[in-house]
């Protein structure tokens, strides 16, 4: 199968110190795939070069086998981007928006109106065709970004960071509009937010310091970060006594007076014996549930892990 994106020992230098190192990856199917890395860990660099923005110091960006260096016209035309800061013109209507990007990517003017059409109700904001983009909302404002991504059909989606600044409400659709999108493309999500990532994406790309410390399904990852407390909030809390006595806990931490923080040794049949403890003995136990490895604490493992 042809890869849809190919990256060959990428790395960029910015004076004297290197934002990406020797990254590799490829991707060769549809669906959505997480490029996970904290602030400064050289996502932006990596999405810049990929979108060709940017120029690399050293290696190879493929886009449907097309080399980014040699023919960016027409590698760009696989690709539609999302900024993080979408560059939307406050003034325009959303047509007017919507047929000047159709415009930049050289699309035939014949082929314009039908491609505005599919993007509008993909994204659904064909009620809003005549509006000024200014006077939507938030969440409205990052559709009508998305849908000047896919505006002329690319089989490639860059979004960096789609859901920042959206309410919970909004955050929801956009998660759906870009599932949605991922059926019949490759999408690349890049996030700092290890649940958003956990969420949406099948196959998850992990950067920090500016190499690749993991590359593998969401599964894989999910299996690697192993659950270690639990959080239990209750009524009539026992003393932490009670709770270090249950099999498989190592430390109880009370964090008001009645939430605690529970550490195990792993056994993922905790929580169960713990609401079991909860219902013999009284304490009135309203909520509970699994904290996952802070996402720092991860990337300190898998950087420690691919330096050995």
């Amino acid at each position: 199968m042809n890869s849809i994106v190919k990256l060959e020992h990428l790395s960029h230098r910015y004076t004297s110190s290197w934002a990406i190192r020797d990254i590799s990856m490829e991707i060769s199917q549809t669906g959505i795939v997480g490029l996970l890395g904290s602030n400064g860990a050289g996502k932006s660099t990596t999405m810049n070069i990929l979108c060709g923005v940017l120029n690399q110091t050293e290696g190879k960006v493929f886009v449907n086998g097309i080399n980014m260096r040699e023919q960016p016209e027409l590698a760009k035309q696989e690709i539609g981007f999302l900024p993080q800061h979408p560059p939307l013109y406050m003034d325009l209507t959303v047509d007017e928006y919507l047929g000047y990007c159709a415009g930049l990517r050289m699309m035939p003017k014949a082929a314009i109106p039908a491609a505005m059409k599919e993007a509008k109700e993909r994204c659904g904001i064909a009620h809003y065709s005549k509006r000024l983009i200014r006077n939507l909302s938030g969440g409205y404002r990052q559709r009508v970004g998305i849908a000047q991504a896919i505006i002329h059909r690319p089989s490639l989606i860059v979004l960096d960071e789609p859901t920042n600044g959206l309410d919970p409400n909004q955050i929801i659709e956009v998660r759906a509009l870009i599932k949605e999108i991922a059926t019949d493309r490759a999408v690349i999500f890049s996030s700092h937010i290890l649940s958003e990532v956990q969420l949406l994406c099948k196959e998850i790309k992990m950067i920090d310091n500016g190499k690749i410390v993991f590359a593998d399904t969401m599964d894989a990852f999910n299996n690697y970060v192993e659950p270690h407390s639990v959080l239990m909030h209750m009524e009539n809390p026992p003393a932490a006594a009670s709770l270090m006595a249950i099999e498989g806990v190592t430390k109880a931490d009370f964090l008001t007076e009645r939430q605690v923080r529970v550490f195990f040794n792993g056994d993922q049949s905790i929580s169960e014996r713990l609401i079991t403890a909860s219902v013999q003995q009284g304490w009135r136990l309203r909520e509970i549930s699994i904290d996952k490895t802070a996402l720092d604490e991860v990337f300190k493992q898998l950087s420690n892990q691919s330096t050995q």
